[in-house]
C-alpha cells in the first residue's frame, strides 16, 4: 500500500478488526486486516494495548483500524468484526452502560462520518483469524505497531 497516504481511493474497502485481552483484564493486543478494492491487496498491523478488558481491546482496535483506513483512503468501508455487542452498540441495537467503553463508542461515532459509506457487519469468529492472529502477535511481542 506505498504511496496510498492521503489519496482517496475508489471502491469499497474492506477492515477487519479484532481485540484481544488475556485475563480479561488483561495483556491486550488490537489487530486489523485493510483490504483494498479491486487489487485485493492486504494490510496487516496490530498494536500492543497494555492492560484491558476485551471489549476495550476490541473497540480499540476498530478505532485504530477505521483511522488506518482513513490514512489509506478509504472513502467507502465496510467493516467485520466478531464481536456481536460492539457490532449492536455501533449499529445502535444495544446501548453503551459501561462508561469506559462509552469513550470509545464516542471515537466510533466520530470517526465513521469521515467516511462516504460505511457499515458494521458481525461475522463468526473463523472468518476474523487474521485480525485475531495479529491482536495475539501485539500480545506475544508486546510490539506499539507491529506487521508480519
Amino acid at each position: 500500500m506505498t504511496g496510498t497516504r492521503g489519496k482517496k481511493k475508489e471502491g469499497v474497502w474492506r477492515l477487519f478488526t479484532d481485540g484481544a485481552s488475556k485475563g480479561n483484564p488483561g495483556q491486550a493486543g488490537a489487530g486489523w486486516v485493510l483490504i483494498q478494492p479491486g487489487e485485493g491487496t492486504a494490510l496487516k498491523e496490530c498494536a500492543y494495548l497494555g492492560e484491558a478488558t476485551n471489549n476495550e481491546a476490541e473497540y480499540q482496535a476498530l478505532i485504530l483500524g477505521l483511522k488506518r483506513s482513513l490514512e489509506c483512503g478509504a472513502r467507502e468501508i465496510v467493516v467485520r468484526m466478531d464481536s456481536e455487542l460492539l457490532v449492536r452498540q455501533i449499529n445502535g441495537l444495544y446501548k453503551v452502560k459501561n462508561l469506559r467503553l462509552a469513550v470509545y463508542f464516542q471515537e466510533v461515532k466520530e470517526l465513521l462520518p469521515k467516511f462516504e459509506k460505511y457499515d458494521i457487519l458481525h461475522i463468526p469468529r473463523e472468518q476474523n483469524r487474521e485480525a485475531d492472529a495479529m491482536a495475539n502477535v501485539a500480545i506475544r511481542d508486546r510490539k506499539s505497531v507491529c506487521s508480519p
